[in-house]
């Protein structure tokens, strides 16, 4: 099951994570799952906000903790570059959507920063996909 998009080729995502075997596994699964859509990866936010400014892609999928920018950096950095941009979070750590329905993540240095959605490792694929296949949605809709 999965949704109808007219034109595929439009909607890229960019997926950052600094486990080169988590990266890999989940790479494969996305390109699997959602075949048509362009698919970028990064192992850090550093690398990950170059590709960002490169591709401006529509949806990323960010780890938080990573060595050299960490993923809410990054988030910050896409956030003033392109407002939109449909951001979420995989973390350790769980979180509470704010009255906005969007969630809200520190960085280091203490700033605030908003996410769409945030998953909790470990990942679960299903709610992965659905969350995948709503931003699709909501993109398919502006």
């Amino acid at each position: 099951m999965g949704i109808k998009i007219d034109n595929p080729a439009s909607i890229a995502m960019l997926l950052v994570e600094d486990d080169e075997v988590i990266l890999k596994l989940q790479t494969t699964i996305l390109a699997v799952k959602f075949p048509g859509i362009t698919l970028y990866t990064a192992a850090n936010g550093r690398l990950g906000l170059e590709l960002f400014r490169a591709h401006t892609p529509d949806i990323v999928i960010t780890d938080i903790n990573m060595a050299e920018m960490c993923g809410v950096q990054m988030a910050a950095n896409i956030r003033a570059i392109r407002p939109k941009t449909i951001i979420i979070a995989i973390t350790g750590k769980s979180c509470e959507a704010s009255v906005t329905g969007k969630y809200l993540l520190q960085s280091s240095t203490g700033a605030m920063v908003e996410f769409d959605h945030v998953i909790v490792k470990p990942v679960d694929l299903s709610e992965l996909y659905g969350i995948i296949e709503q931003s699709i949605g909501d993109i398919a809709n502006i």
